[in-house]
């Protein structure tokens, strides 16, 4: 197994300054991992690029540095299998960056960023399926069907993502429906108040001895909307308070009764 030591110092500081780089701002789509005690082997999953037939799917890579990095190239391999004309069936990967257009100023960022590029646009002169490659020049919607078929089957799915705001959003929304149902109870609370002391408007009064007006009739339950306990409860008050009114007799009328009873 490679290790650091099998690296020079300067690529070994080079390497660490670049993955710093990679874990701090990552290429769309991409995302960088390492064994710190093996900077030779860097890990990466990389994100299917929309409106391709890896869409939906991400697919985990290596590359591999040789002791003499960075003058001689990486070599990459797709560890998820993915039916593409540039990528064996072993997971080897051949494209130009890699091989005789390598140059030791390229960085990691590069290479990673042409991989995934790749899969937007690959290149059937080339290939290394032979199927995926021949397929691609002569019937692309079934090389699409397979390459889907592929990445269904095989790639790891997507983690789902969320809009900038979206949490905040929502808590808003979850607050301000808090809000409109505490302010439905107190908004019940006040009808409750106000059916159990109907108002005496359009109704006959009666002046008691203290000279105060009482209602005579009481709203039916079915227009109160509200249990029975408060209108018996005022009819009661209202008994009450009728009793203590006395209705003085007329004397007059008196009168002339006794006066018709002594003629018979």
């Amino acid at each position: 197994m490679a290790t650091n030591e099998n690296l020079p110092p300067n690529v070994i500081k080079q390497l660490a300054k670049e993955l710093k780089n990679l874990d701090e701002s990552p290429p769309e789509g991409i995302k960088v991992g390492v064994n710190d005690d093996d900077f030779s082997t860097i890990f990466a999953d990389i994100e299917g690029p929309a409106g391709t037939p890896y869409e939906n799917g991400v697919f985990r890579m290596k590359l591999l540095l040789s002791h003499d990095f960075p003058h001689s190239p990486p070599k990459g391999y797709f560890l998820t299998k993915i039916f593409h004309p540039n990528i064996a069936t072993n997971g080897e990967i051949c494209v130009n960056t890699l091989k005789k257009d390598w140059n030791p100023s390229l960085g990691l960022r590069h290479v990673l960023t042409v991989v995934r590029c790749l899969l937007i646009e690959p290149f059937p002169e080339s290939a290394l399926n032979e199927q995926a490659g021949k397929m691609l020049l002569e019937n692309y919607e079934e090389y699409a069907r397979h390459a889907r078929l592929y990445t269904g089957i095989h790639a790891f799915k997507p983690k789902p993502k969320f809009k900038s705001g979206a949490i905040s959003e929502s808590t808003t929304a979850l607050n301000v429906d808090q809000s409109n149902a505490s302010l439905l109870k107190i908004d019940q609370k006040n009808q409750l108040t106000a059916a159990a002391v109907p108002l005496p408007s359009n109704t006959a009064a009666l002046k008691g001895v203290n000279g105060q007006e009482h209602p005579t009739s009481v709203a039916p339950l079915a227009e109160t909307g509200v249990s029975g306990s408060a209108v018996v409860s005022g009819t009661a008050t209202q008994k009450k308070e009728l009793g203590s009114v006395k209705v003085q007799p007329d004397k007059k009328k008196m009168d002339a009764r006794k006066k018709s009873l002594k003629r018979l």
